[in-house]
């Protein structure tokens, strides 16, 4: 009898723990309008960075730090990829950033998840879905958004890291309008 009671507290124990971890990342995520943070992205081993903001829903503005002044954009719909020498649109519900761009999604998706914890650090949740696998990353210490890793249909890997977060900055709206073609 002792056993199944120690055995119930446990349980009872971290099942609050998991779900206070899942309330706090989902009460973090609804007090968000925006965030402006630095990045390093590795697309299959393939290494860029440079500063990106987001303002939900779907919408994101990334300036890289190269040579072609690289710039990745979406209003919402579209996504543009624009350097000096090429530019490329594609309908934003075709990538998995129109999954990780949608705050409510991926709420409704941790409500339905298990949480992963990496190091007791990292907070993950992975899931499927149009051919993608996604997993998104949090900070356990301020349940910040701190990256999210993508396997996309052609089985690229792209891991993006971020830093230096700042939430609800004042921002230029004027940012997310898609450029023109060269």
């Amino acid at each position: 009898m002792k056993k199944i009671f120690l055995i119930l507290i446990f349980i009872f124990f971290s099942t609050n723990v998991l779900s206070s971890n899942k309330q706090n990342i989902i009460q973090n995520l609804n007090n968000i309008e925006n965030l402006t943070f630095e990045f390093e992205q590795n697309i299959n081993g393939k290494l860029e960075n440079g500063n990106c903001t987001i303002q939900y829903p779907k919408k994101i503005f990334c300036k890289y730090n190269l040579g072609n002044r690289k710039i990745l954009v979406s209003n919402g719909k579209s996504l543009v990829i624009k350097t000096l020498s090429s530019y490329y649109i594609y309908p934003l519900q075709k990538t998995p950033l129109n999954l990780i761009l949608d705050k409510d999604y991926i709420i409704n998706k941790i409500n339905d998840l298990n949480e992963k914890i990496i190091d007791d650090n990292f907070i993950y949740f992975k899931f499927k879905e149009n051919e993608n696998e996604i997993s998104i990353f949090f900070n356990k210490k301020n349940y910040n958004l701190i990256g999210w890793q993508t396997i996309d249909v052609y089985q690229n890997l792209s891991i993006t890291h971020l830093s230096s977060i700042q939430k609800n900055a004042k921002i230029d709206e004027s940012i997310f309008r898609l450029p023109n073609q060269n």
